[in-house]
């Protein structure tokens, strides 16, 4: 069993630093490794979540427990079932007030492996991934973050939820079945769990490259998130979701975005700000959203 401790100091109130810790509904948006959170179980003090993140890379998933201590500022974690190369894995996030507006922020992890080898694999991930976090976490609490916005498109389908969730599904079918898709790479080692690599055609041609991860929920939700995302963003995350109606299937597309201002000039000119890349950054999703939801509709209608 390996025990390592990581640690930030953070210029903010403890109780402020614990409740973004304790909301794990908001993971994907702080932490970079993070693709997807869901409670499995809650109750007060106790809770099971299920995440999705990358590790070295790697799109993983597994079940963790949960115990809160908002008096102690402490929440403790344990997985429940690891996945390999994991063996064991558990921990705790432990905040220690400094001052009125400034705290110490330690994770502790504790973990096993079945080989020396993948210890080492481990050793790697949880560095990066906890100094990567740390960081992140630094950064959100002590920088207001007005770069990131998030919206919805929709769109009412006269036909059924399973047959609109497979359209989006089968990505590695996009490129004949929508015009602004030019290329898909698509890995899927365990089943809904997804590695999307994506060229994108722009209105001037020209294409960009985007990679995601994407967690498959049928037929419900199928949620992602950029690690190589556009110039013009620093963050992109979201879903497909969708609801059966009577008649039919209400289908949206929810991004949250958070904008590259380094980059703004760049992309869209000296006299651009983070206004105009936000109207940009969006009419360009929402256009590509709602042609696919479009032909999604068409499919799932002649269904």
């Amino acid at each position: 069993m390996r025990e390592v401790e990581h640690e930030i100091t953070v210029a903010a109130p403890a109780k402020t630093v614990y409740r973004l810790i304790a909301d794990v509904e908001n993971w994907p948006q702080l932490f970079d490794p993070t693709v997807h959170v869901e409670y499995v179980e809650r109750g007060e003090t106790t809770e099971r979540i299920q995440i999705w993140a990358t590790a070295n890379g790697t799109a993983k998933t597994w079940t963790s427990r949960r115990d809160l201590d908002p008096a102690g500022l402490r929440v403790d974690f344990r997985q429940e079932v690891s996945q390999a190369p994991v063996a064991a894995m558990g921990g705790a996030w432990v905040i220690e007030p400094l001052a009125e507006n400034e705290c110490r922020v330690r994770l502790l992890h504790d973990y096993s492996a079945a080989t020396e080898a993948d210890l080492e694999w481990i050793d790697q991930a949880v560095d990066r991934n906890s100094k990567v976090e740390l960081a992140a976490l630094k950064q959100n609490v002590e920088v207001p973050d007005d770069l990131l916005f998030s919206f919805d498109d929709t769109l009412e389908i006269d036909g059924s939820a399973s047959d609109v969730y497979d359209f989006i599904n089968e990505a590695q079918l996009w490129p004949d079945r929508l015009p602004h898709v030019a290329r898909v790479d698509l890995e899927e080692d365990t089943v809904g769990l997804q590695t999307l690599g994506m060229d994108t055609r722009t209105k001037d041609g020209s294409t960009h490259t985007t990679k995601s991860i994407r967690v498959c929920l049928p037929h419900r939700k199928i949620v992602y998130k950029q690690i190589q995302p556009p110039a013009l963003m620093t963050l992109h995350t979201g879903h497909w979701l969708f609801e059966e109606r009577p008649g039919g299937v209400l289908a949206t597309s929810r991004h949250t975005v958070r904008i590259n201002e380094a980059n703004i000039a760049a992309v869209l000119g000296a006299d651009a700000g983070v206004d105009d890349a936000r109207t940009f950054v969006r009419t360009a999703l929402s256009a590509n959203s709602l042609a696919t939801l479009g032909h999604a509709k068409t499919h799932a209608e002649r269904r």
